[in-house]
């Protein structure tokens, strides 16, 4: 049987090391504030903003939500955005995706201050990410490999292939893993023989959003599997991309969905905003 990978258990670990670091900010006259811009009524953006307010407060980041109405403009949005780049209180700026149609999302990412930019989405945080520099991480992504770090599972010179090429997940995960010196393939939707790719694969991260696409037949005896996705079943239950039962007596090592990934976003969020102060100096 696989070690399950407790992403609860990691994120509540890593909050309680930040309370003390933003506790030792404090005591230097240094509060920390996150301002996360939220637009229309979408039900899986409010509990999402929810949970990043409970963490906040947790850790004692204070946080300032904006909810704006369905009908706000880009220009109303945009003029938002440069307000808070200017609030010299605010070290992070987070827009929560996805965004009403009228309105163009990259637009609103690149408006957003590099320096304030705590999803690490700016393509100059991303630039930074692909050459090294210090900056922002996406967070899914850098929670992934926090994960494996405290799991004490090897990455140097590991075989990781990834299923999935999203500018969110797939494409930073590629860089994340190269960093740690992983050997990378990136498969996807036009991948061929896909199970013969990703049955080579000793660490095998799956990011497509199909519910329980990958089977044990796409697995390696002993590989570590990491779960990305978040589906829901024929029966309505939620579900990873991975068929966990199937999987799990195949893999050394595996993420739950829910209870695995998910946590760690909201908590490398968190790490974010207190490498925004350092960045911001």
């Amino acid at each position: 049987m696989a070690k399950i990978i407790d992403g609860k258990a990691i994120s509540a670990e890593i909050k309680e090391e930040l309370k003390q670091k933003v506790a030792q900010y404090k005591n230097q006259g240094i509060d920390i504030t996150l301002a996360v811009v939220k637009v229309g009524d979408d039900p899986a953006s409010a509990v999402y903003v929810r949970n990043k307010e409970k963490a906040c407060a947790y850790i004692g980041i204070q946080s300032r939500t904006l909810s704006l109405p369905k009908e706000t403009t880009e220009e109303e949005l945009l003029a938002v955005v440069q307000k808070l780049n200017e609030d010299k209180t605010v070290n992070g700026i987070l827009v929560q995706l996805p965004l009403p149609e009228h309105i163009d999302e990259n637009k609103i990412l690149l408006a957003i201050d590099s320096k304030k930019d705590v999803d690490g989405f700016h393509p100059v945080n991303v630039g930074k990410m692909v050459i090294g520099e210090p900056s922002f991480l996406p967070c899914t992504p850098a929670g992934i490999i926090e994960m494996l770090r405290r799991s004490n599972i090897d990455i140097e010179g590991k075989e990781c292939v990834i299923i999935g090429r999203s500018n969110i997940v797939g494409k930073p995960m590629a860089i994340l893993m190269l960093r740690e010196n992983a050997t990378v393939t990136i498969t996807h939707s036009r991948t061929k023989n896909l199970k013969n790719v990703t049955a080579k694969a000793d660490i095998l991260i799956a990011a497509i959003g199909k519910a329980k696409f990958v089977t044990a037949d796409y697995v390696k005896e002993g590989a570590v599997v990491i779960d990305v996705g978040m589906n829901r079943d024929a029966e309505g239950k939620l579900c990873g991309d991975v068929d966990f039962e199937q999987v799990e007596k195949k893999a050394s090592a595996i993420t739950p969905a829910p209870g695995g990934v998910g946590p760690m976003t909201v908590t490398m969020l968190l790490v974010n905003c207190l490498r925004s102060v350092e960045l911001q100096k």
